[in-house]
């Protein structure tokens, strides 16, 4: 696998995932109570073999970078590597990157190992476990130049990914992006396990560099792989599907972020992360073991550092060096805990304040960011079924509420 480099997208603004996405790039949100999105595609690569990967960044990078720069640095006697390569300037072009494939076209000139024969497009933001060993042996068995891994979706999600119909070989005949033409949908749409699904792009695509090269150098207008380089890939090259049989999310809007989040707190989730042959790795921060009292805790995931006092927490995740006071009751929640480790106590209002959760608060349905400062006997529950509403540091979005990274919210605060 040494002929194979890895580039992970860093995403674009993601706006669909705000406010999580204010003060940091979209891989760079924290997951599970322990990791960042970006973990998880990299963690592929490295269990998969593949230790030869850039990272492409340009919006609101400075904590994904520091993240990657601390985390990941390979054994200078393997010739792996895991480097940024951020959006610049240069005398070739005066743009940032305008879409995935231009970020690629642009960082082509990064890419001149020789050794080097495909490259593996991936994205920075979602949440699965996969050997791409196997789509990388399927491409060369395949002969093809292009291989789209996919992944049979529910008919109402059409409209979300990129569709494609493939003949019996696994050859690509048609690929529309996000299709929301209904006809066209139907048209799509095939059979599987007795219900209408479409056969969804994950984003995910194999290359022959020199194919890559030529496709992006040829066509300088276009700026999206889905949306226009695959598309017309089709008339000039060989592109099949690898279709993917394991579970699979994209984490492309808040409601969806924190759904995912929450399946990993059931009794069996979709994603393994006690796998010892598949391991998830993140920054080593050598963190005490979380403290628990007198709290009663059922289906929820505690992450390292917290405190946690007489507290009723179901269904949640309760992320690094969270402190909970007594007497607080959390329901499917994420409380993304703090940067910083402290036993002070906050003190609410003008003076100074430390990230905690106080005293008999109430939390239901909620993502509280990192850093917040929850004063005593606050309710976060959204009682009214409010859908969508901001105001402060406080955002709800499909009726999920997210406190902002670094917010004061004072004693008795309700919502």
């Amino acid at each position: 696998m040494k002929s194979v480099l890895c580039v992970i997208l860093g995403g674009g603004r993601g706006t669909r995932l705000y406010p999580l996405t204010k003060m940091r790039s979209k891989p760079a949100v924290p997951l599970a109570g322990k990791y960042r999105l970006i973990d998880i595609p990299i963690s592929n690569c490295l269990n998969s073999g593949l230790n030869q990967i850039f990272i492409l960044t340009q919006f609101n990078s400075e904590s994904l970078n520091r993240h990657i720069t601390r985390t990941y640095r390979l054994d200078a006697f393997s010739n792996g590597f895991a480097e940024i390569i951020a959006a610049e300037q240069s005398i070739e072009s005066a743009n940032w990157f305008q879409g995935t494939c231009d970020a690629v076209r642009q960082c082509l000139k990064h890419f001149t190992d020789k050794k080097i024969d495909e490259i593996l497009i991936l994205s920075g933001d979602q949440l699965y476990s996969a050997d791409f060993c196997k789509i990388i042996e399927a491409k060369r068995q395949a002969a093809c130049d292009i291989m789209v891994a996919c992944k049979p979706m529910p008919m109402s999600m059409a409209h979300h990914f990129g569709i494609m119909q493939t003949a019996a070989d696994g050859k690509i005949s048609s690929f529309h992006e996000k299709p929301k033409d209904t006809a066209l949908q139907e048209q799509l749409s095939l059979d599987f396990n007795g219900a209408p699904h479409c056969l969804a792009s994950m984003g995910i695509y194999l290359f022959g560099k020199n194919v890559l090269v030529d496709l992006l150098e040829q066509n300088p207008d276009m700026v999206d792989f889905g949306k226009e380089l695959i598309p017309a890939a089709m008339a000039s090259c060989d592109v099949k599907s690898y279709e993917f049989d394991g579970y699979w999310e994209d984490i492309g809007t808040l409601k969806s972020f924190y759904e995912a989040n929450l399946l990993l707190t059931s009794p069996i989730p979709p994603l393994n992360l006690f796998d010892e042959n598949w391991k998830i790795f993140t920054h080593a921060r050598f963190l005490p073991p979380s403290k628990i009292n007198g709290s009663h805790i059922n289906s929820s995931i505690i992450g390292e550092g917290c405190i946690i006092e007489g507290c009723n927490i179901s269904s949640s995740i309760i992320g690094l060096r969270s402190h909970i006071g007594s007497g607080t009751h959390i329901e499917s929640s994420i409380i993304m805990g703090a940067d910083s480790y402290t036993l002070a106590e906050a003190t609410i209002g003008n003076g100074p304040s430390t990230p905690r959760i106080g005293q008999n608060c109430f939390i239901k349905n909620a993502i509280i960011d990192k850093n917040v400062c929850l004063g005593d006997n606050v309710r976060i529950e959204n009682k009214a079924g409010v859908s969508d509403y901001e105001s402060g540091h406080i955002i709800i979005r499909e009726g999920i509420t997210v406190i902002e990274k670094d917010a004061v919210i004072p004693d008795g605060f309700q919502i």
